[in-house]
């Protein structure tokens, strides 16, 4: 579909408007007033706000229907909306990115980090014909992402290949459970989800060391330990799987915010505030009992808040 539309000269305010919607919507240009998107997708509606916007300032708008375009004609329209130069541009920033792991404190890291996916994310939702990169691109950003949250704890686990096997928690009660002090989000979760769901009574150990772990303690979420990443699982995911609550959906939601945090991956709204509040306590609690305890009460509230939001 097409709108044909004629501006004012003299309201250079709607000129501009219109010249950011267009480009908001990710119009192609086939002359100047005529722009060009795909039918559907809710953006005829668009379309058609914006002329009566236009009509109303003064100008006219005409939104037409591009029917039955040649196969020659679909194939030049849908080159109009290629999107791989833009992906391309995005690799080498991400490439850039890569390079300058180690040499970013962590703060910093997360900023970009987190605007490069706003950049992918952004240029998907314009991305009407799949343009070659998307792929790429997606794959190589989430390395970034993977390579700069292992720089910030090299002791982090590496994932397992194989499946998680299903567990019956009455084996596992009264355990001591051991993990690396210093906790973090997935370290968090998994004590707190261990205490709550799996064993009221778990004592847990805080090594300096996973070589540290005790034979008869039950270690999570290091490298060799009883519970640690399974493909694409982080610990607390493979906690849930392997206890069999994976039917909690509130349960599985928080398993997605700890994913995010963990190892990247699907964005969450609630991620950033979660990480600011976890990464409070760590500040003000050395102790990491404290840390604990004082992580708990917070994802307590999480969790009541996901429960209670799959009855409204």
């Amino acid at each position: 579909m097409a709108l044909v539309v004629s501006l004012p000269t003299a309201n250079a305010t709607l000129r501009m408007r219109v010249w950011r919607a267009m480009k908001g919507l990710g119009c192609a240009v086939l002359r100047d007033g005529v722009y060009l998107l795909p039918a559907g997708r809710g953006l005829r509606q668009a379309l058609r706000m914006h002329a009566e916007d236009i009509k109303q300032g003064g100008g006219s708008a005409y939104l037409l229907n591009v029917s039955n375009p040649s196969a020659e004609e679909k194939s030049d329209f849908q080159g109009l909306f290629d999107r791989s130069e833009d992906y391309f541009k995005l690799m080498g920033q991400v490439t850039k990115f890569k390079a300058a792991i180690g040499s970013i404190d962590a703060a910093a890291g997360r900023r970009q980090i987190k605007a490069l996916w706003r950049d992918f994310e952004a240029l998907v939702a314009l991305d009407y014909f799949s343009s070659r990169g998307k792929v790429e691109a997606d794959a190589l950003l989430t390395e970034a992402e993977s390579l700069f949250l292992a720089s910030l704890s090299a002791d982090e686990p590496k994932a397992v290949p194989g499946s998680v096997t299903l567990r019956d928690a009455a084996d596992y009660q009264g355990r001591f459970w051991a993990t690396r002090r210093h906790l973090w989000v997935d370290r968090m979760a998994s004590a707190w989800l261990i205490r709550r769901f799996i064993d009221p009574e778990a004592r847990f150990l805080w090594l300096e060391q996973p070589e540290d772990c005790p034979e008869d303690a039950l270690g999570f979420d290091f490298d060799g330990a009883e519970f640690t990443h399974v493909g694409q699982q982080v610990t607390f995911e493979v906690l849930l799987a392997s206890f069999g609550l994976e039917a909690d959906q509130a349960l599985m939601k928080l398993g997605t915010l700890v994913h995010c945090l963990d190892v990247g991956g699907m964005p969450m709204a609630e991620a950033a505030g979660l990480e600011m509040v976890l990464g409070g306590l760590r500040v003000s609690q050395q102790d990491d009992d404290a840390l604990l305890s004082a992580a708990g009460g917070v994802f307590d509230g999480i969790y009541l808040n996901f429960k209670t939001g799959e009855s409204r």
